[in-house]
């Protein structure tokens, strides 16, 4: 075929064809899935008890240094129950301290060398059925809230008559590191993903960093009962079971958010990484269609750009670029708007770096052999 001085082949005319409808893909993931909505706001005022659930296994040291943030909430009523996963530390001598020290903290514990596959969520079932009230928030003991109005922001996502799950962001400590630099893009597209979709009627996951459910859907459920032979889990996995459109809220108000220790080697951070995909194929099939539509397309994107510049057609070329490149600025617009809403940190033309290197990485993760651990 010709066009004007230029001539294309039918390949090159069928692979811009379909590298445009990849494009058209992308542009309505990110505006569809990326843009955080308008912000939770509290409806009515009222602020019901809460029971606040933190799961310890040899975290002495993060106990000491973050859990004061949990009871200088300016909230209330609330208690916080830490449970001991059979930690080897002096994770209980920490918390007999706070229990000696201040009323709302109680405690309860899994016993050192109980042979289950996940005595975490064995410990999280135990503090559910010792917790005083019907609402029920957890969070992770490497983690500080961001203001003392945490709990009051989470359970503004209650506000919404039929809400069961409230799901928050859960981001990471910064750190002048490339795997920091690494985990703080991941960590905020993901959350972007997650609460954009809960916000339109999709969710798919929560992070235990900072999710909130009612006591009683949790045991109507049937808690964690379907998924104790998997070491993880104990937050998207069960998010995903019971989540609807109906009774599942995404809070995306910089109050709501977390900040916990992120890992600083690579070798944790891909044992983390490893540990969190294991249970990604007991997602529910409309989840997994969801989440593999995108990074195929991106495949598709990025494969027919290489493929049209290795052919070297001029105008399909020029094509191509543009398309990569308003792609791009589309990218780091959409993202940017989000991470301003959420406090993280903006990126720049170093998403196409990211953009190509985590899903390889995700893929790698996925197809590997090794055993997860704790």
């Amino acid at each position: 075929m010709q066009l004007g001085v230029f001539e294309i082949s039918n390949v090159v005319l069928c692979l811009t064809g379909v590298l445009f409808a990849a494009f058209v893909y992308e542009v309505y993931f990110y505006c569809r899935y990326m843009v955080i909505r308008r912000k939770t706001e509290t409806l009515s005022g009222q602020k019901p008890p809460v029971t606040v659930i933190v799961c310890a296994r040899n975290e002495g040291y993060n106990l000491r240094s973050y859990v004061q943030s949990l009871l200088t909430q300016d909230y209330p009523e609330y208690e916080v129950i830490i449970v001991n996963d059979g930690s080897e530390d002096n994770t209980q001598a920490v918390i007999d301290d706070y229990v000696l020290t201040d009323s709302r903290v109680r405690t309860t514990f899994v016993p050192r060398g109980a042979r289950m596959c996940s005595t975490k969520k064995l410990g999280l079932t135990l503090a559910a059925k010792a917790a005083k009230y019907d609402y029920l928030l957890l969070t992770d003991a490497d983690c500080r809230p961001e203001s003392k109005h945490w709990i009051s922001a989470m359970m503004a996502g209650f506000e919404k008559p039929g809400t069961e799950v409230v799901i928050g962001f859960g981001a990471y400590f910064r750190e002048p590191t490339m795997l920091n630099s690494v985990i703080q893009y991941e960590t905020l597209f993901n959350g972007l993903h997650y609460l954009d979709a809960a916000a339109t009627g999709k969710p798919y996951m929560g992070v235990g960093r900072n999710l909130a459910y009612k006591k009683q859907m949790f045991f109507e459920k049937g808690g964690f009962s379907d998924q104790m032979t998997s070491i993880a889990g104990d937050d998207d996995l069960f998010v995903n079971k019971v989540a609807t459109r109906d009774n599942t809220m995404a809070v995306n108000t910089k109050e709501s958010i977390t900040w916990s220790v992120p890992k600083r080697t690579w070798k944790d951070w891909w044992q983390q990484k490893r540990r969190h995909l294991s249970v990604s194929p007991a997602y529910k099939p409309s989840s997994k269609h969801h989440l593999v539509h995108e990074p195929v397309m991106r495949a598709v994107f990025y494969g027919l750009i290489i493929a049209l510049f290795v052919l070297g057609e001029p105008l399909s070329m020029c094509v191509a670029f543009l398309l990569l490149l308003i792609r791009l600025l589309m990218q780091v617009s959409v993202i940017n708007v989000g991470a301003r809403r959420l406090g993280q940190p903006s990126v720049g033309l170093e998403l196409i770096w990211y953009d190509i290197f985590l899903p390889l990485i995700t893929l790698a993760a996925m197809l590997g052999k090794k055993k997860n651990k704790w």
